[in-house]
């Protein structure tokens, strides 16, 4: 386990992996990062996992911007103690995908699909392609001296 400059733990590719898998299976939602021209685009997007790679649907103007670009897919999960699924041994943490966006259909992409839960989802599918995922565990930061503590 490797600790950055900030005190969050940086997670290795299967645990990566793993929390990925996790947030869709929980039905968490993930945030879609998009290049434009004048600054970057960030959507909130429900999300399936194949392999490596993150399945999205959405619209077909959407679709254009994304399909055959880099772009950047990240999901969050933080545990306030009233968490609708009781909670998660895992804690506070992310993960980052950065990767090709392509345009796919039903057939290529097989299952589990996403489960939009937008009124106007749209009906393309994409593949962001898994090239580079990252992550980190966030540790609550230590309280300050004296804070919690009983005196007598």
């Amino acid at each position: 386990m490797w600790i950055d400059e900030r005190g969050s733990e940086v997670l290795d590719l299967p645990e990566c992996r793993r929390l990925l898998a996790l947030g869709a299976k929980r039905r968490h939602h993930g945030h879609l990062g998009i290049p434009t021209d004048s600054a970057p685009l960030v959507l909130p997007v429900d999300y399936a996992v194949h392999a490596s790679h993150v399945l999205l649907q959405i619209g077909e103007r959407l679709l254009d911007r994304v399909d055959g670009r880099l772009v950047a897919f990240q999901v969050d999960y933080s545990f306030d103690g009233l968490a609708r699924d009781g909670g998660s041994p895992e804690g506070r943490w992310s993960v980052l995908v950065r990767g090709l966006a392509s345009a796919t259909d039903r057939v290529a992409a097989g299952g589990p699909f996403p489960e939009p839960r937008v009124a106007e989802p749209g009906h393309r599918l994409v593949l962001v392609r898994g090239d580079v995922v990252t992550g980190r565990r966030l540790r609550p930061p230590a309280p300050a001296p004296g804070v919690g503590a009983t005196g007598s």
